[in-house]
């Protein structure tokens, strides 16, 4: 868990804090969305994507610290399993929030907060773009050549016509 801010905790004291942002990861992995306060939702992103990263890693020792935080072993178990494979490419950003106005009762923003759908585009690597470029020279090279040498009949043709 983070380290605890400090200042004002979101209402609570510290301990009460992490228990939130636990139910929140919790009810996060559960459904792959909810709708939350941006505080809130601010202050569970870094909590969720340290869990679904020790998941990733898939061994014991993460699977026994991520039960320290999310106590329901179905849902620990469905991290382990679904979520993280889902995730194994990426490097980070496993969620997205998005602010969808104010609450009608007390005027407070809201947001909803997602576990990230799709693949990630893959950067291209420093040889691979040589490579690229390498391509498309000789391509251009083939194509020159080729004009030429279609030009050559056609010079040939006027200098017998000439003649």
């Amino acid at each position: 868990m983070p380290k605890p801010a400090k200042g004002a905790r979101l209402g609570g004291s510290a301990a009460h804090e992490r228990h939130m942002l636990a139910n929140l990861a919790k009810s996060l992995f559960e459904h792959g969305r909810i709708t939350t306060t941006e505080a809130k939702a601010r202050r569970l992103r870094p909590v969720a994507e340290r869990l679904i990263t020790k998941a990733k890693k898939g061994d014991i020792h993460n699977r026994r610290q991520v039960l320290q935080t999310i106590t329901d072993k179905g849902i620990v178990h469905t991290l382990f399993t679904e979520i993280a494979p889902r995730y194994s490419e990426r490097p980070g950003g496993y969620t997205r929030i998005t602010k969808i106005g104010n609450r009608r009762g007390d005027n407070a923003p809201m947001a909803v907060i997602e576990l990230v759908e799709g693949e990630i585009a893959k950067k291209a690597t420093v040889d691979e773009a040589e490579a690229a470029t390498k391509r498309a020279v000789k391509e251009d090279a083939l194509k020159k050549d080729a004009a030429v040498e279609d030009a050559k009949p056609v010079e040939a043709a006027e200098e017998s016509k000439d003649a």
